[in-house]
């Protein structure tokens, strides 16, 4: 999936591969987990999130301040990141149709409709908060506008950005008015599921209450259509080759995202949870460019790629894989399924286990695709997926 695109569909230049998209595609899988880890740690866990598990507790001490700003760092951002990256994947596949001369979007939804059973299955057997449903259903949207005019896809582009800016202020005022998310303890019943519930349980709490859980992707679905437009505008730029072209794009994105993004972010934190929105769906995307860049500045200066820059494209390279056996691993260890180290250690523990948590699972993801991509070309379900396709 890093084939370059020289231009629009009449392109008929040859495929290359862009290692940087492999590097930042597993940055953002283990970063997106750095946002997770404390869902799953976290009194109430996956329901837990959408009350007091957003709040963070700056001067409380300074274990509480450490949590704050890794959650600071990571909310939104990676996930946005990944977003964009899944535009340039579809910007490539056009791409690549074009250039055997085959018409667009061709069989990509059957591709995309694929993908949204494989989020419904994440989703009802394993995490609440999966992000491929809402991929799926904004991919086949902007698959559709990938064939009309670049005028098009830019006022729709910008079009969604200013609803989508619109939408989070009027929601934050309500919030802010209301005191929406300060005053939701998390619930008894939801810390004793999670602690102490059966698997059949679990998920026939997350059926019971999808609405409630699958609203972040309704919400934010202008957001989506944006970025994976963006995505696909970085693409065609340049933004991700190797030379002087995709160099001055991302400082540039590196200056403006992370100039832009991280003040409105720390200052969203800090003025409390009623206005988390404006940290995860503002300052998150604009950091998200900002980590881009500073990302690609990065590997530029790395002359020979160490065991790092070696797990990162593997993790890249199997990115669905790795982002369902992450969130596999992390229900093993915090629920109560599992070993249940989320109600078995208490706050004394916090943040530090949960910080080697996330250290151990992403040295587990990096060292097994790396492994892996030895002996196959492709991660499990990413071969289960062209398999299932073929057929």
């Amino acid at each position: 999936m890093t084939e370059t695109l020289a231009s629009p569909p009449a392109t008929t230049a040859p495929s290359a591969r862009l290692p940087l998209l492999d590097v930042l595609r597993g940055a953002a899988i283990l970063g997106t987990l750095m946002t997770n880890v404390w869902i799953f740690t976290s009194p109430g866990a996956e329901w837990g999130a959408l009350s007091s598990g957003m709040s963070e507790t700056w001067l409380a001490s300074f274990p509480d301040a450490v949590e704050s700003l890794l959650r600071l760092l990571a909310n939104g951002k990676f996930l946005s990141l990944l977003t964009i990256l899944f535009g340039v994947g579809l910007a490539i596949q056009y791409g690549s149709a074009a250039r055997r001369g085959e018409s667009w979007p061709g069989r990509y939804p059957r591709r995309a409709l694929f993908l949204f059973a494989e989020g419904t299955v994440h989703f009802v057997l394993v995490f609440a908060w999966d992000v491929l449903m809402g991929y799926a259903v904004t991919a086949l949207f902007v698959a559709w506008l990938l064939a009309r005019s670049a005028t098009i896809q830019r006022r729709v582009m910008w079009s969604a950005a200013g609803v989508h800016l619109v939408l989070m202020g009027l929601l934050t005022v309500v919030l802010v008015t209301e005191g929406g998310l300060s005053a939701a303890p998390v619930s008894q019943k939801a810390r004793d599921l999670y602690a102490h519930g059966g698997y059949g349980e679990q998920i026939a709490f997350r059926l019971e209450n999808a609405l409630a859980l699958r609203m972040e992707p309704v919400l934010t679905i202008f957001l989506l259509v944006f970025l994976f437009l963006l995505g696909v505008r970085l693409f065609r730029a340049g933004a991700f080759g190797d030379d002087a072209t995709g160099r001055r794009i991302r400082s540039r994105l590196l200056v403006w995202g992370l100039g832009l993004g991280l003040p409105i972010s720390l200052v969203s934190s800090l003025a409390g949870a009623d206005l988390f929105l404006l940290d995860r769906y503002i300052g998150g995307p604009l950091t998200a460019l900002g980590y881009l860049g500073l990302i690609g500045a990065l590997v530029d200066r790395v002359r020979r790629p160490g065991p790092l820059t070696h797990g990162l494209t593997s993790v890249g390279r199997t990115a669905l894989s790795g982002y369902v056996l992450q969130n596999v691993l992390c229900v093993l260890v915090s629920y109560g399924i599992g070993l249940g180290l989320a109600h078995r250690l208490d706050d004394s523990w916090r943040p530090w286990w949960v910080l080697g948590l996330w250290a151990v699972v992403c040295a587990v993801l990096m060292a097994g695709s790396t492994l892996w991509l030895r002996r196959f070309r492709a991660g499990p379900l990413e071969s289960f997926q062209r398999w299932a396709l073929r057929r």
